[in-house]
């Protein structure tokens, strides 16, 4: 399913005329080699492919100055990426492992991104009122496996999962209309009745919602 409203079709854009910026966002591979090898090698598992990104960003950065929140920002790379093509657009990252977000600074701060910025902590301790948009590369499957965990920093239960799940859905029927929310690999619980599917791609796995 795809309608023509969801502006996929537009090219992807970029103010950035910088050669090294350019380099660093050609490739997925030029991109994850800023990371340290123990993260690169979660890059195909983990963290968000550009040209998922690319087309996510085109569809959440619809007015200039939205602010956009990444849920379970991982190392980071969504926001940089998003934000590398869409620099109208205002992009956050809310991670709860402190060694992630400490190494999606330090590539923030190596790519000098001005529409970036980070934030440590759990996603529940954020008031989602406070942005416009969402993207969610469904950051608590964690939960529902033994198995291709990130790491063992933190607590992993179907418990959480299903607390995570009912305290966005909430968060996100508060939200008003208009709101767009972007889900990759999603179950989909997250998602309110009052979200209208605008379009998906990828077989259905990168999915386009927005609030009527």
């Amino acid at each position: 399913m795809q309608k023509a409203d969801t502006g996929l079709q537009q090219p992807p854009f970029s103010s950035h005329q910088d050669p090294y910026l350019k380099s660093r966002f050609s490739s997925d591979l030029a991109l994850n080699q800023l990371y340290p090898v123990s993260s690169q090698l979660l890059a195909e598992k983990h963290w968000t492919p550009l040209n998922i990104a690319r087309k996510a960003a085109r569809y959440l950065a619809n007015e200039e100055g939205a602010r956009i929140l990444d849920i379970g920002s991982g190392v980071g790379k969504f926001c940089l990426a998003a934000a590398y093509h869409q620099p109208k657009a205002q992009f956050f990252g809310i991670e709860q492992r402190h060694h992630l977000y400490h190494t999606a600074e330090t590539a923030r701060m190596n790519l000098a991104l001005p529409n970036v910025e980070f934030i440590y902590g759990n996603f529940t301790q954020l008031d989602l009122t406070a942005y416009d948009h969402f993207y969610f590369y469904n950051s608590f499957h964690e939960n529902l496996v033994d198995h291709d965990h990130i790491d063992e920093s933190i607590d992993y239960s179907v418990e959480l999962y299903f607390y995570y799940t009912r305290f966005l859905f909430k968060q996100l029927e508060k939200m008003p209309s208009g709101t767009r929310i972007v889900t990759y690999h999603s179950l989909e619980g997250e998602i309110p009745p009052g979200f209208n599917l605008a379009g998906s791609v990828m077989d259905s796995q990168l999915k386009f919602w927005i609030k009527h």
